[in-house]
């Protein structure tokens, strides 16, 4: 049997209308919503007293809205993509995208885990850790660059779309028990939905395979410790006013082997994931940069010396280099007028 304790107030007493202590559901989803009242039942541990209060539900509205909010943005960075011409195959993904895909893959089994033994606290906790931390703090980050400054139909923006389509269709399933009206948005702006209703939708299923990969994922968690690192590091400088934004900056990273190897694998493109116009690694032995949270990496941080690209706010040294184009960077200069630049990693 599935039992749950009784509502009791911020303070912890019994609800009563003496007392005036109660919340009335119907004046909640007036002024929140419903979702926000289903969040909230599903975010607190029914095992003993759920605490409810006008303070409580402002921080659900809160945790809700952050859900919300990265699904839209989701929907809007797939605009334009068709599934069934634009999808990229899993074998051709991009490895950052590839990881992407597959994370999610696994994330869905311990959705379905939580929901079957009726453990909806841990759901929202995953749910919530998933658009904060892998989503917003670092892929979603990380993909703005090609999503806003690749070629609008080549591989590079066109692997990451396919990601974003396959974590939206995971991705609303997973909240429809709880965020039904939520999660019917999403369904009814996803293109090429089979089904009339999320509701009448199954699991989702057609993860691609993705293939064998150097990039597993202890390596994309390794260089997300570093990006958190190099982060600080950052945000470090802007205080120091030392750089404005993080484009304006090259850093160095001085790592010890095992890390040091990880962040070579990336080359000439780990200023991407790091969103700095300019990133090189050496050894830690060389004893130069500041202290990180991380043992195993130091970090120095410059304003970089180069021209700004007013397209893609990169500083290189190519900036003007195109006499038909003395604004803009060789990159994207390729992107605007031919094939698209390359992308191996992300």
């Amino acid at each position: 049997a599935l039992t749950h304790g009784f509502t009791v107030d911020g303070e912890g007493r019994k609800m009563s209308k003496s007392l005036g202590n109660t919340v009335e559901p119907q004046k909640v989803i007036n002024q929140l919503g419903g979702d926000i009242l289903r969040w909230w039942v599903a975010d607190t541990d029914y095992s003993g007293e759920m605490t409810v209060s006008d303070e409580i539900l402002k921080r659900t509205a809160d945790s809700y809205r952050r859900v919300r909010n990265t699904c839209r943005f989701l929907l809007a960075n797939i605009n334009g993509f068709n599934p069934a011409t634009d999808m990229v195959a899993g074998d051709e993904l991009l490895p950052l995208d590839a990881w992407m895909v597959d994370y999610t893959r696994k994330l869905q089994e311990k959705v379905i885990a939580c929901y079957l033994d009726y453990d909806f606290k841990t759901l929202t906790k995953t749910l919530m850790n998933f658009c904060v931390t892998e989503l917003g703090g670092f892929y979603l980050d990380v993909i703005k660059d090609r999503q806003y400054t690749c070629k609008a139909d080549g591989l590079p923006r066109r692997s990451a779309q396919t990601a974003l389509y396959h974590v939206l269709e995971a991705m609303g399933r997973w909240i429809a028990p709880v965020l039904s009206f939520t999660a019917e948005e999403i369904w009814e702006n996803l293109p090429d939905r089979k089904e009339d209703s999320v509701m009448l939708a199954e699991w989702y299923t057609d993860f691609p395979q993705t293939g064998a990969s150097l990039f597993d994922d202890e390596f994309w968690d390794d260089i997300i410790k570093a990006k958190e690192a190099v982060n600080g590091a950052l945000e470090k400088a802007r205080g120091d006013k030392t750089i404005g934004a993080s484009l304006s900056a090259d850093v160095v990273l001085y790592a010890k082997p095992e890390l040091k190897a990880q962040l070579e694998k990336l080359e000439n493109e780990l200023r991407f994931i790091l969103i700095t116009s300019g990133a090189e690694v050496k050894d830690f032995d060389d004893n130069a940069g500041d202290a990180t949270e991380l043992d195993s990496l130091r970090v120095a941080v410059t304003a970089s010396e180069h021209e700004k690209c007013e397209r893609c706010w990169h500083h290189t040294d190519d900036v003007g280099a195109d006499e038909k184009h003395p604004t803009l960077c060789g990159r994207c200069v390729e992107n605007v007028e031919g094939d698209g630049e390359v992308r191996r990693f992300g």
